[in-house]
């Protein structure tokens, strides 16, 4: 079944849970956890984009943010996971979805 189409609201808060693999507990040592954060920090340079705040836990991020633009979340949330999964995999030399 096909997820629905989010509809876009102009200069809204936005709650955004963004999960593990599976649910795995791929953040539980806090180097893994620490490592997100400057990736993170990173979105509102790239992307029109306010983080108001973060939580960042063993399988899942919280993330409060505000968006400016058309489409800025998608983007920066896709690149944040991307950026972490490929330093994550490549530190513990395996090749799956982070």
């Amino acid at each position: 079944m096909e997820r629905a189409n989010r509809h876009r609201i102009p200069d809204c808060i936005w709650h955004i849970t963004h999960c593990c693999h599976k649910q795995e507990f791929l953040l539980k040592f806090a180097h893994d956890r620490s490592r997100f954060v400057p990736w993170f920090l990173e979105a509102p340079k790239r992307f029109s984009l306010q983080i108001l705040h973060y939580a960042v836990t063993f399988n899942h991020v919280h993330l409060l943010v505000k968006d400016n633009a058309e489409a800025t979340i998608p983007s920066a949330i896709q690149r944040v996971a991307g950026r972490t999964e490929q330093e994550y995999n490549q530190r513990k030399r395996r090749q799956r979805a982070f």
